[in-house]
């Protein structure tokens, strides 16, 4: 982050409010999530760098997507730990792992392990077209 670039730590919700669509809140900062299959990057190849749609911070490569088949993005590695935040959410009933971009504190989606798929983490970082931009390479 540059020296000119806002603390997006500190916005408050009326400026999150005016920076985001009201969906965009709901999922970003309400930790709501989209319904399956009708995000605009479930089914994209497209080569490039996913950003926090929040704050911009890079995030994920496309090098690290793939097809999961559950109706979200899905990847198998953040560009670097320090990009994200995981921490335990137990709403649902359940015990997961909610992925935020550690730049903003803006919820992405949640990781999952062990679902057997052949990728080299056997993670897989489920997360909210909403949550992302693509910067095309």
């Amino acid at each position: 982050m540059s020296e000119s670039s806002p603390n997006y730590k500190d916005f408050t919700e009326a400026q999150w409010r005016e920076k985001l669509s009201p969906e965009e809140f709901r999922v970003l900062r309400e930790a709501g999530t989209e319904a399956p299959g009708v995000g605009e990057y479930t089914n994209t190849t497209t080569e490039g760098v996913y950003r926090c749609r929040a704050c911009g911070e890079e995030l994920f490569r496309s090098t690290e997507k793939f097809d999961a088949h559950c109706g979200w993005p899905s990847f198998f590695s953040p560009l670097a730990g320090d990009k994200i935040i995981e921490r335990e959410d137990t709403s649902l009933g359940m015990i997961r792992t909610e992925v935020l971009c550690a730049n903003c504190g803006s919820h992405l989606g949640h990781v999952f392990a062990g679902e057997g798929f052949n990728t080299p983490t056997d993670l897989r970082y489920c997360i909210n077209s909403i949550s992302l931009t693509l910067d095309e390479a």
